[in-house]
């Protein structure tokens, strides 16, 4: 009768021990599928620039923070923003915020996205910023972002690179000259002046990553 009760204890041990772990491996891979959210604290990484080298934030010493911009050639909202992108550089770095930006889509899906075209965009346009390639696609999937282009801030301190806004550089990919609220702007002064960020997330409008 003992022997009975201890293996039916142990048994339902077992389902519970099991249904936890499934569980947690679940939760643990919907996480990774979501990306990052604000207050997370960024990975850092290694891709290679239009320029051969690698880049990786913590290449950047003095830096206060940095604006991660998931974009591309090909994207008409990418191609859109791109000199909004440049302003924002041109503006922010000298601040201690660069801008580092990274094609995430697979140039077997979209030849106009390859390491060779990046070069000439980034050559023709003048990109004053790091362009990167997401070989192999293992970064994007880490931050979570669907659209090109997506915008990531992030925060250096002492634990890291913490995520601060996330989502689209202003309210109208259109016409620069009609824009409202300047999502980007505002969130990168309100962190460097210490205040709270508002909105801390906004919907990134643009392509699907491919």
């Amino acid at each position: 009768m003992k022997k009975t009760k201890i293996l039916g204890w142990l048994a339902l041990l077992l389902i519970f021990v099991a249904a936890f772990a499934m569980g947690f491996t679940a939760a643990t891979e919907h996480n990774l599928e979501d990306g990052y959210e604000v207050g997370d604290v960024a990975a850092d990484f290694s891709l290679k620039n239009v320029d051969g080298t690698m880049v990786s934030l913590s290449d950047f010493d003095s830096a206060k923070g940095f604006l991660i911009i998931f974009t591309c050639n090909t994207c008409p909202y990418a191609q859109a923003y791109e000199d909004r992108i440049i302003a924002l550089d041109a503006n922010y770095k000298q601040q201690g915020v660069p801008i580092i930006a990274i094609n995430p889509n697979d140039p077997s899906a979209k030849p106009g996205d390859s390491f060779a075209k990046m070069k000439e965009r980034a050559i023709n346009k003048g990109f004053s910023f790091p362009y990167l390639i997401d070989e192999g696609q293992n970064i994007y999937p880490q931050y979570g972002a669907t659209r090109t282009p997506q915008v990531f801030l992030l925060e250096k301190t002492a634990k890291g690179n913490v995520v601060k806004y996330i989502g689209a550089i202003d309210d109208n990919y259109q016409d620069a000259s009609q824009v409202d609220e300047k999502f980007v702007e505002n969130a990168v002064d309100a962190m460097l002046a210490g205040n709270e960020i508002n909105p801390k997330t906004t919907k990134a409008i643009g392509c699907g990553i491919k």
